[in-house]
């Protein structure tokens, strides 16, 4: 099913879950296991990443191929800029139509491991703009984009700037938008507001991080931009070497994030599952 039938459809609110194609055997066995605990709670749609410069892109179409093959489930496979030349990504793109994928997440992508900053492949694309106007002539896509309501890691103009690529993400035929993780609603809100604005039409769906490795939260939110607030270093501090505990407020945490959102009236929610399925199904029955 299409993503703009799905976020057009009458069952609100959706919950989708984002996976990311394992390197091994062992880890893809555990993947199709998280999968199938969470058909229980009906995931509107199943995102699938792969990795920087493109490294698991092979696994990527084939977790993809296999979801909607499979479990009728309806999968969306990443697709970015890094390594790839147009033919290139023609030829993928041709292959996922062949196979009945319709969704497409489109991401300009990480530089690959070692590289310090994403370098334009000759032959290929710079930007996410450009990459989603390319998939318009490609075949019959629904089309989904990422923003960062706390601004991306390498912008110069903060939140400014990610508020204009996303109207013209929108304008060069997007059909939503999936945010960047965060734990501050209020910095959510602000962004929304500022979209609304811009003119910006299109469905916006919250990530979702449940916290279940604080230390490992830390990590990745230096990386990609997202902030860590005081109040959240407080309350994971004193228990940050428990992991159960930590999993256990983690989900406490986010059942409450969630529930306002919802109050918010957002269409959805989208779970960062790092190939897990327990928080993101805890979460979904709390709800």
């Amino acid at each position: 099913m299409k993503l703009s039938d799905i976020l057009s459809s009458a069952e609100k609110p959706l919950i989708s879950c984002e996976f990311f194609p394992p390197k091994t055997d062992k880890g893809e066995e555990n993947l199709w296991l998280c999968l199938n605990e969470l058909r229980s709670i009906n995931p509107a749609y199943i995102s699938v990443t792969y990795g920087a410069g493109g490294s698991t892109q092979n696994r990527t179409k084939g977790i993809v191929t296999r979801i909607k093959a499979e479990t009728g489930l309806s999968p969306v496979a990443h697709l970015t800029c890094v390594g790839a030349t147009k033919d290139e990504l023609a030829a993928l793109l041709a292959d996922y139509q062949s196979a009945g994928i319709e969704n497409i997440l489109a991401l300009r992508g990480d530089a690959p491991e070692g590289v310090d900053r994403f370098e334009t492949t000759s032959g290929g694309f710079s930007h996410a703009t450009d990459l989603i106007e390319f998939l318009r002539t490609q075949g019959d896509f629904s089309i989904a984009c990422a923003t960062y309501p706390e601004g991306h890691p390498e912008s110069e103009g903060g939140v400014a700037d990610d508020i204009r690529y996303l109207k013209m993400k929108q304008d060069n035929g997007a059909d939503c938008a999936v945010t960047q993780y965060f734990f501050d609603n209020d910095a959510f809100f602000h962004f929304r507001e500022a979209t609304d604005k811009a003119g910006i039409t299109i469905p916006i769906i919250p990530g979702i991080m449940p916290v279940s490795n604080f230390d490992q939260i830390v990590r990745f939110s230096a990386m990609c931009g997202a902030s860590v607030p005081d109040w959240l270093h407080e309350k994971m501090n004193p228990i940050r070497e428990d992991l159960d505990a930590v999993k256990a407020l983690g989900i406490e945490l986010a059942t409450r994030q969630c529930a306002e959102l919802l109050e918010s009236g957002v269409p959805g929610l989208h779970f960062y599952t790092l190939n897990k399925s327990a928080a993101t199904i805890a979460i979904a029955r709390n709800l």
